[in-house]
């Protein structure tokens, strides 16, 4: 595999959790540094702590940010389940989160290991966007960000139609980071609607005699029959298209470069993700947007996270 070790801040989440699954299938996992967004945090910790279990690894979560920087968002629980894991009213975890905040154990980790982590962004930005205020120098630490957020057209996924969730549940996040990272990969909403996996394809995937394809298939019913009953032509697991780009670079097959920034203030355009597409005013390029993957190339990685027959 192409990836370095990774650090993953995410909040679980029906799709982090097949990232995560990924992650811990194809790299080393430094740690796991809690948001809340899809759910709270008490339920995306939890959650988290419950993935390990099911992994069966010692990976340490710290817990993070618990509201935006700013102004209050509403979750996803009518996506994900108001537990986050589809409401199935599993068992919880015996482990605890480590005692250090999310932001902090960002900043350390990439102290410890620098140059040796891809920190792979699947949540709201607001613990990345405490740790570069902690440390501003951050970045150069870094091997490389890949941030799963925006609608790079428009496109959105929340009642503000341009914003996607990540993005618009804490914009004064986002734009911390956009405006204070030199550049990152970005794997939008739009492209992780065109990378869906057909739905006969994702069930089969889940009918895997595996602990964790029994697991997730439990966890992603009713994320799956969301999808289905608002016509997407298959199940979008965007967080895990972000984890393939991250572990497998070479997985892109387009992408461009350009200066992204978040649009703040807009009655109707507050978290949209702003692209200079014909890089008309001046800004140095921050980001390279992931336009197409290998979509073979992402389902065998799926596959082969759940533990499918056939997967590579």
């Amino acid at each position: 595999m192409q990836a370095h070790e990774l650090l993953i801040d995410t909040d679980p989440g029906v799709d982090d959790a097949l990232a995560i699954l990924m992650a811990h299938a194809h790299a080393e996992v430094a740690g796991l540094s809690i948001a809340a967004g899809n759910v709270g945090l008490a339920h995306t910790v939890g959650n988290a702590l419950r993935l390990i279990d099911v992994i069966g690894t010692d990976t340490p979560v710290f817990a993070g940010c618990p509201v935006p920087l700013v102004l209050p968002a509403a979750d996803a629980g009518f996506v994900h389940g108001a537990d986050g894991f589809g409401d199935t009213g599993y068992l919880r975890s015996a482990r605890r989160a480590a005692d250090e905040h999310a932001a902090a154990a960002i900043v350390r980790l990439a102290r410890e290991r620098p140059g040796r982590l891809t920190l792979v962004a699947l949540a709201p930005l607001t613990n990345l966007a405490l740790a570069l205020r902690l440390d501003a120098e951050l970045p150069s630490r870094i091997a490389r960000l890949v941030i799963m957020g925006g609608a790079v057209t428009g496109r959105g996924n929340t009642h503000l139609v341009p914003a996607e969730f990540n993005i618009g549940f804490d914009p004064e996040a986002a734009q911390v980071v956009f405006s204070g990272w030199p550049e990152f990969d970005l794997v939008d909403w739009e492209a992780c609607v065109r990378h869906a996996i057909a739905f006969e394809r994702f069930d089969c995937m889940v009918a895997a005699d595996t602990e964790r394809a029994r697991f997730y298939a439990a966890i992603s019913r009713k994320a799956r029959a969301f999808n289905q009953s608002h016509g997407r032509h298959g199940m979008v697991v965007a967080d895990a298209l972000a984890m393939a780009v991250a572990l497998e670079p070479g997985i892109v097959r387009r992408a461009e470069r350009h200066h992204i920034g978040i649009e703040l203030a807009g009655a109707l355009t507050r978290g949209a993700t702003v692209v200079d597409w014909d890089d008309r005013c001046g800004h140095p390029v921050n980001a390279r947007i992931v336009l197409d993957v290998d979509q073979t190339h992402f389902e065998a990685m799926v596959g082969a996270a759940l533990g499918a027959p056939g997967a590579a």
